[in-house]
């Protein structure tokens, strides 16, 4: 018992829960907040390994995550050369945006950007990844706001004291890596210390077919360096301390279009043994953010660009409070009970409306939301072989000081002033679920949930124009509600495992950017639009089903060879849309139809590891009418790890290794944006 309470202390305080994690696997903490048999828990939990962030061809954790076809950002192309708006998780299709309706965990701290909901991925440098869990559907009544279309949880590494290991790397498009990393002990416990720079020169966004003068390779660097303490302080109790700063800088594709980011991150972690053998922990953290972007509009020629938006602040700031109690009782159930508090404020603070050379007004628009939330979760045996799951949270709301001022640049009149009343809501959010021990080989799963997302403060407050396109903020979003469930089976026997699982969706109110007007011409809400120019307005769509079903095998033959197939087929429709009833009927942006990833691991000797992941992705569409198709496409990656020593080794990988041509984008005037071409890169590590 005093092994599986420091275990669970761990897990649930922060980066040192892995090696605990890995003892009483197979076991997850993202459903219930609380260590858990995964054959007793009713959602599908995804274990992505610690072999998926050491392969080579993973520059990025996203892409390290691509491996399950559950798992997409928004855009086609990962964080190596995406803006950061567009970084947003999409889990099962439900409704992909920008603002992420999946919440990200880094040790249990959302790290979902505190304004616009997207995720800043090149924050976690990918060697600082143990594993991670991937909960689609499921995870609501734990979690509450952001987690509507599920979880996604990544652990930190946990070194022992004295151990280190440094990284270097260098491939196509000037790329370069450097991690450093050192572990030491400081006083009961241990201070982990980590370094990581990243540079590269980038790749043209545009399709060749549509390049002009004026697009420029996407180059990027990021930073990160970050001190994580972890040790008893006495009583049983154990402490985490983490301190992390992060900045990031990225050029857009065309010489005006940048943006940057600041990041500072501290977090203060207790757990310890309570009584009747429970166990308690308590989290605060504190984010403090600053970002900066610019955006412009490109000729028909792609010659020139004209600026369109100078986002030169967006402050944004989030604090936050967990605590929870889980304890065992005489009946052999599992109860959790907890309560957190998250508030954040952000503004943008933008110069628009280009003429004659300079920006003529200036725009401050932004506000402040507060979560607070109440939650239980109870695993319990009904009989041999059948579990039962239930959960139930209890959330208040409250979206305060929304603002919109706009003021003439060069005297500083004031043309437009917003206050936006306070708004409050509570929302429930249950779960349930069965899983049945049918056979030693057969396991059966079903379950529910319904779950809540309030738009975020970008959503709510912030117009944009980006290139051709003006989209309008509306502080009078409603919330999304989904509800969601899943009935599945898998069967095990020697090497062999397979899944079959369905799964459905009803997305309540969803938020979308919705097509009001196109140029050319001059309407009410957008003033003149030119050619191929269009007007959109963020609202509220009636409702969006998804419904699918997905295979998936794992045959590892030996020691030597492992092969991973999954299969997704998932279908999300707009099913009604009062506000625009042209959309009914059309599919959902940016979600195709069959999505599916092949990974094959081949490990000959001890010294030498070879990777092969190939994933195929059908065509969907880039726009709300389903006007603007993105090609099927499928890649190819590749990457050998060999040991050329106790404590070295060497790497080589290949990404798009095919060189296949990935469209992410598709403009109104025929401009396609692509991922990056085929891309090799290698390098060396050391540890000690």
């Amino acid at each position: 018992m005093r092994r599986l309470i420091s275990a669970f202390a761990l897990i649930a305080a922060g980066p040192a829960c892995l090696a605990q994690v890995q003892t009483l696997e197979p076991v997850t903490v993202s459903v219930t907040r609380s260590p858990e048999a995964i054959a007793d828990i009713p959602f599908t939990v995804e274990q992505v390994p610690a072999a998926a962030f050491d392969d080579s061809f993973s520059l990025t954790v996203d892409d390290a995550l691509r491996g399950s076809p559950d798992f997409s950002l928004f855009r086609r192309n990962d964080s190596l050369t995406a803006n950061p708006t567009t970084q947003g998780v999409s889990l099962r299709g439900l409704g992909p945006s920008g603002a992420s309706r999946s919440l990200v965990l880094l040790d249990g701290i959302p790290i979902n950007d505190p304004f616009g909901g997207w995720v800043p991925w090149s924050m976690m440098p990918v060697d600082s990844i143990a594993r991670a869990e991937i909960v689609p559907g499921g995870g609501a009544s734990a979690w509450g706001n952001e987690a509507l279309a599920g979880v996604v949880q990544l652990f930190s590494v946990l070194p022992q004291p004295g151990s280190g290991d440094a990284r270097v790397s260098v491939g196509d498009f000037g790329t370069r890596t450097a991690t450093v990393a050192q572990a030491v002990s400081a006083g009961p416990g241990t201070l982990d210390l980590r370094a990581s720079d990243f540079t590269s020169d980038g790749t043209v966004l545009i399709a060749p077919a549509g390049r002009g003068p004026v697009d420029v390779d996407a180059a990027s660097r990021h930073n990160v360096e970050s001190a994580d303490w972890h040790g008893p302080i006495g009583d049983g109790v154990t402490a985490v301390v983490t301190v992390r700063r992060f900045s990031e800088w990225r050029d857009n594709g065309t010489p005006y279009q940048q943006n940057a980011i600041q990041q500072v991150f501290g977090s203060v972690a207790l757990s310890g043994p309570a009584l009747l053998g429970g166990i308690w922990t308590t989290t605060a953290y504190m984010q403090g953010q600053r970002s900066s972007q610019t955006f412009s509009s490109v000729n028909a020629t792609r010659t020139a660009e004209t600026p369109a938006s100078d986002q030169f602040d967006v402050p944004a700031d989030a604090v936050g409070f967990a605590g929870s109690g889980s304890w065992t009782d005489a009946m052999g159930g599992a109860t959790t009970v907890g309560a957190d508090v998250r508030d954040v404020r952000g503004e943008t603070r933008e110069d628009f409306l280009y003429s004659k050379g300079n920006f003529t007004e200036q725009r401050f628009a932004g506000g402040r939301q507060t979560f607070a939330g109440l939650f239980a979760e109870r695993t319990q045996s009904l009989a041999p072989g059948f579990h039962a799951n239930i959960g139930v949270r209890l959330d208040r709301w409250e979206d305060s000081d929304g603002h919109l001022r706009n003021i003439l640049r060069s005297t500083g009149a004031l043309l437009l002033q917003d206050f936006y009343p306070t708004k409050t809501g509570d929302e429930f959010s249950p779960s349930a679920g069965l899983t049945w021990q049918a056979t030693q080989e057969l396991a059966l799963h079903v379950s529910g949930q319904h779950a809540f997302r309030q738009p975020t403060l970008n959503e709510l407050y912030r117009p944009f124009k980006q290139g051709s396109s003006t989209t309008l903020a509306n502080a009078n979003l409603s919330t999304e509600h989904a509800d969601t469930g899943e009935v599945g089976a898998e069967w095990r026997k020697g090497k062999l495992d397979l899944n079959l699982l369905a799964f459905g969706a009803r997305l309540e109110d969803p938020v979308a950017n919705v097509t009001l007007a196109q140029g050319p011409g001059t309407f009410p809400l957008f003033g003149t639009l030119a050619a191929g120019a269009t007007g959109l307005e963020r609202l509220n769509l009636g409702r969006i089903d998804t419904q699918g079903g997905q295979f998936s095998a794992q045959w590892r033959q030996s020691d030597e060879w492992e092969i991973n197939l999954s299969v997704i087929n998932e279908q999300a429709t707009v099913e009604e849309a009062a506000v625009a009833p042209h959309l009914v009927g059309r599919t959902v942006p940016e979600v195709p139809r069959w999505n599916a990833s092949l990974g094959v691991t081949w490990h000959p000797v001890p010294r030498l590891h070879v990777d092969l992941r190939v994933a195929r992705v059908s065509s969907q569409y880039d726009d709300d009418q389903n006007l603007l198709p993105l090609a099927a496409a499928t890649v190819v990656d590749a990457s050998a790890r060999l040991k050329v020593a106790r404590h070295a080794e060497i790497f080589l990988s290949v990404d798009n290794a095919t060189d296949t041509l990935v469209e992410t984008a598709h403009s109104a005037t025929g401009v396609f944006n692509v991922a990056p071409p085929r891309m090799v890169d290698g390098g060396a590590r050391l540890s000690w």
